[in-house]
């Protein structure tokens, strides 16, 4: 099982989304308005705002701040103006980190986010370092004893995933991200509750981490997804699931 899968599993175990709603609405607000403002406030022709209102609605979000976040893209309510960054560096025991941001103070998200590397055993590399080692995805997890076997994978299929994989105590579906919010919403619709279901970045390879290497890492990531900048943290660490659980419990 992939570090991702584990450490997306454990924040969700810990209650980080009712913990942390606000931050997650803020994070999608200003997903939401960047999307708008690029590509316009129609969601039919503007995928990546389409898939921003998906990622919101599935969190629950009231479809007025839906409306005002396009709406503050588009210029019709006026707001901040926000700048996409994307960091990309090491953490400990050589793990590769992406940090994606989106800030109205381009200087201060580049003086931060390097502190916090530095400051927990990581280094920031230079574009592209890292990102070769990743590729953009759909994913949704779902417990086993929520749905059967053959039965997902027949949903999956007919609604254009490209896989389902056994990660230990979840089933894994992987899609392409134009297909991800179709066969999301065919799993809601056959009565199944993701645990998550999100667009992510997937390595290629993973690397290993034991012992204070691990425990490192994750206070990194977590300090990292902390800061109010920070719209994703992408890695391709992997630890031994008993020991995620310990350090995240």
């Amino acid at each position: 099982m992939s570090g991702h899968s584990k450490w997306a599993t454990i924040k969700h175990k810990k209650g980080a989304l009712d913990a942390k709603r606000g931050k997650i609405f803020t994070r999608l607000i200003k997903e939401i308005t960047i999307a708008a403002r690029q590509g316009g406030g129609d969601p039919d022709g503007n995928p990546r705002l389409r898939t921003a209102i998906a990622a919101a609605k599935a969190e629950n979000m009231p479809a007025d701040n839906i409306k005002r976040g396009i709406q503050r893209g588009t210029g019709e309510l006026p707001g901040a103006v926000y700048e996409e960054i994307s960091f990309e560096g090491y953490g400990p025991g050589g793990v590769a980190i992406i940090v994606d941001c989106t800030t109205d103070n381009r200087n201060r998200a580049v003086s931060e986010i390097r502190h916090a590397f530095t400051k927990n055993g990581g280094n920031l590399g230079e574009p592209n370092s890292v990102r070769f080692m990743f590729t953009k995805k759909g994913i949704i997890a779902i417990a086993k004893d929520a749905a059967d076997e053959d039965k997902l994978m027949g949903i999956v299929l007919e609604a254009g995933g490209e896989d389902l994989n056994d990660e230990g105590e979840n089933w894994e579906i992987t899609t392409d991200p134009a297909n991800w919010e179709a066969v999301s919403e065919a799993v809601k619709a056959a009565g199944i509750e993701p645990l998550h279901s999100e667009v992510t970045m997937i390595a290629s390879t993973y690397t290993k981490l034991e012992g204070a290497a691990a425990n490192q890492c994750l206070r990194l990531l977590e300090v990292l997804e902390d800061h109010d900048d920070v719209q994703n943290v992408y890695s391709n660490f992997d630890m031994d699931a008993a020991q995620l659980e310990e350090v995240a419990g």
